[in-house]
């Protein structure tokens, strides 16, 4: 039987990431895995109330201290009651967005000392990594354009492009420094063309740990 592998999907607003996890997610069935989906900030419910306040608007002046707090608080929670529980069960997990998006938003984004999300980072999880990240790279033009037609913008959605263009070239910066880990799909493709990116790549990824 394959171990149990940790998969995460990382990408800006408006880069497809509920198409990617559900193509992921197909992949890893077809191969008769068990598999758990969840995401980030959330997956608990203690997750989800402080995705809430994350996201929403009643405290849009939150310090970047805080909310990185409340993101490894929702984290530590997350990997208490669910990931690590999945994976030692025999269940893969699927995660929408996991600590990658915490250097890109916070670090990249908000300018928080990337050494002091590296701290939280080892306090927090420990020695525990994802296996394999897709990243969803799309011009950030693009992919908010794409987030705007689809909701009302959360509190991150409202950051200005500027904050967006740090986030992505922090995320491409984190791919290109963990090759084996990362692998970057061209997001502004059309769907189809998407899909098949990520068929392939998963498949591969599949074939490769079942060897």
């Amino acid at each position: 039987m394959t171990h149990p592998r940790f998969v995460t999907v990382e990408g800006i607003e408006g880069a497809g990431k509920s198409t990617c996890l559900n193509v992921i997610e197909e992949c890893i069935r077809r191969r008769g895995l068990e598999l758990l989906v969840t995401r980030e900030p959330g997956g608990t419910p203690l997750g989800e109330d402080l995705r809430a306040l994350l996201l929403g608007h009643r405290h849009d002046g939150m310090a970047d201290d805080t909310e990185l707090l409340l993101m490894f608080a929702a984290r530590a929670e997350h990997l208490h009651a669910r990931i690590e529980p999945g994976l030692a069960e025999g269940r893969w997990v699927l995660c929408d967005r996991f600590t990658d998006a915490t250097y890109a938003y916070q670090g990249y984004g908000r300018g928080v000392d990337r050494a002091r999300i590296a701290s939280l980072e080892t306090w927090v999880q420990g020695a525990r990594r994802p296996d394999l990240t897709l990243l969803l790279d799309v011009p950030v033009e693009q992919g908010l354009m794409r987030a705007g037609q689809r909701s009302a913008p959360d509190r991150f959605e409202r950051q200005h492009v500027e904050f967006f263009e740090r986030v992505r070239a922090g995320y491409l910066e984190l791919a290109a420094a963990a090759p084996a880990r990362y692998r970057v799909i061209d997001a502004s493709r059309t769907i189809d063309e998407v899909v098949a990116q990520i068929t392939t790549t998963v498949d591969t990824y599949l074939d490769q740990v079942a060897a």
